[in-house]
């Protein structure tokens, strides 16, 4: 007797039992073969009618059933086997198992009894939909997860660069520090480049910036290029570039004016024309640099490079060596906005300016101011930097939007006139802009950075002409910054300093790498080949 073990209504719902040719019962076992009227020929016995590796019901595909039809072949002793195409069938959730090594003990007519195994879950998505509750506390977790990463995301805004940091701080724990100091010689060339980095700022230090400037020793400079590739890898491109000095964000208004305007002094003793201008993004210390410092609202213009200039003219004209020539000192502060002059130092007025005969710049209508101590000089700056005009960037609140022009003049009083002796231009040039970065501002400050870029473009323009071969065409009457910056390129007995400030923050690299590429083209005008160009390396991570 065979127990009721499984659902036989079940069975008899299927046209057959589906089982494929490779899970089938043993021919030797016969008996398996009556349930459900027919007989099904196996050729191999299998441990189990289900795939034990997926848990999923076994699929029977069409044409895979060999059937063995005795009902109306009983007679002639035959076996007719045909071969049925069905529909694919399923297993039901009852799982056969056969032991092998059991049946092969028993009797041939000895019945079988097949036990059903323990139904069982059939893939994850039934284990999700069998425990909504842990379907829903697995939701909950993520929502907490990601939630946390925007709460860190705005406590720690710079989070997102600390990759970045460490690599830089990898890259410069192999550096070998020898910063500048004030007991370096100062050299002597026709044109100087020189490179001052600020300290972060306020915003910079609130955004958690990463500082990518490092300055090793006394002339190099490193830009360490944050990149990421399409496969979201972190890396550095370490940019190396060499000037004559750099000054790092600890060094001080007099360390920068020792080694750049200084110098310059006692080329105007000399009857020549010298020149010192900074140059940079907005906010990167230009005004600070040459004006003097800014203590709350209030500029102090007493330690900036134009005040120190003036201090050491008036302290040559009356050393011994040029107290009885007779020479006398003047001033004038003007600036370029835009295509147009004005004087600083004659309640704005409008200036011209044009060549004379001898090919040297002449401004129109300027005033010149005679001075005869360091103290008439300083309130001359004042007075010119109150008048000078101002406006509000995304980068800097308090940003210059023109180019100041502060002139420190020597004459001398030679057949019954004043001849001009020597002459030094202390130049604040406008911060530069990118487009990208004007996006947010309005009309007038877009235009007032394309006059901006414009004038700096010729002055590049004039730089790159100068670095070709001679007989070039300069094009100085490109602006008037160019005009007025002649003399000190070409002119005879001329000196030229540059001062590149640079931003450290990491929303500034691209800024300070078009300075540095730009104080790097003024650098090749002085012909030098002793400072051999460095290669570039890239930190991967």
């Amino acid at each position: 007797m065979i127990p009721n073990l499984c659902d036989f209504d079940r069975f008899k719902s299927l046209e057959v039992f589906g089982i494929s040719p490779s899970s089938v019962l043993s021919k030797n076992f016969p008996h398996l073969a009556k349930i459900i009227n027919n007989e099904l020929l196996a050729g191999d016995t299998v441990k189990s009618l289900q795939n034990p590796q997926r848990h999923e019901p076994a699929v029977v595909q069409p044409a895979q059933l060999t059937l063995i039809d005795r009902t109306n072949n009983e007679e002639n002793g035959k076996e007719k086997r045909c071969t049925r195409l069905t529909k694919n069938a399923t297993i039901p959730d009852v799982i056969l198992e056969v032991d092998e090594e059991v049946m092969s003990e028993r009797d041939e007519n000895e019945p079988v009894l097949i036990e059903p195994s323990a139904p069982q879950s059939n893939n994850k998505r039934s284990q999700l939909f069998e425990n909504p509750k842990e379907m829903e506390k697995n939701r909950e977790q993520l929502r907490d997860k990601a939630k946390r990463q925007r709460e860190t995301q705005q406590i720690q805004p710079g989070a997102q660069n600390s990759e970045f940091l460490t690599m830089i701080r990898d890259y410069q724990s192999q550096l070998v520090y020898r910063p500048l100091s004030l007991e370096d010689e100062v050299m002597d060339n026709r044109i100087c480049v020189c490179v001052r980095k600020r300290p972060l700022g306020k915003r910079e230090l609130a955004s958690r910036e990463v500082d990518v400037i490092t300055m090793p020793n006394r002339d190099h400079v490193i830009v360490h290029q944050p990149q990421v590739k399409v496969d979201l890898t972190k890396y550095l491109v370490n940019h190396k570039f060499r000037f004559d000095y750099v000054f790092n964000e600890a060094a001080t208004n007099e360390m920068v004016y020792r080694f750049s305007a200084q110098p310059l002094v006692r080329t105007i003793f000399q009857r020549g024309f010298a020149t010192c201008f900074a140059y940079g993004q907005t906010g990167s210390g230009k005004t600070y640099t040459m004006g003097g410092t800014i203590e709350g609202r209030r500029q102090v213009c007493s330690n900036g490079i134009y005040a120190m200039t003036a201090h050491d003219v008036f302290a040559m004209l009356h050393s011994p060596e040029y107290a009885n020539q007779k020479l006398t000192l003047s001033c004038s502060f003007f600036e370029i906005y835009g295509s147009k002059m004005f004087d600083l130092l004659n309640k704005k007025s409008v200036l011209r300016i044009l060549e004379d005969g001898k090919h040297l710049v002449q401004v129109v209508g300027l005033r010149e101011t005679k001075v005869h101590s360091v103290d008439e000089v300083l309130k001359l700056i004042k007075l010119g930097s109150d008048q000078r005009t101002a406006g509000q960037t995304s980068a800097n609140s308090n940003s210059s939007r023109s180019h100041a022009v502060f002139q420190i003049i020597l004459r001398k009083w030679e057949k019954e006139r004043d001849n001009l002796y020597g002459k030094i231009s202390l130049i604040d040039l406008a911060g530069t802009e990118r487009g990208a970065d004007t996006i947010s501002s309005d009309r007038q400050t877009r235009l007032e950075g394309a006059e901006i870029n414009k004038s700096l473009l010729a002055l590049k323009e004039c730089i790159r002409a100068m670095g070709q071969d001679e007989g070039q065409h300069i094009p100085f009457r490109g602006s008037k910054l160019t005009l007025i910056l002649r003399d000190s390129f070409i002119g005879q007995n001329a000196k030229t300093c540059m001062i590149a400030m640079v931003s450290p923050g990491i929303n500034s690299v691209e800024n300070s790498m078009n300075t540095l590429r730009y104080a790097d083209r003024v650098k090749e005008l002085d012909g030098r080949d002793d400072q051999q160009p460095m290669e570039n390396d890239d930190q991967r991570q």
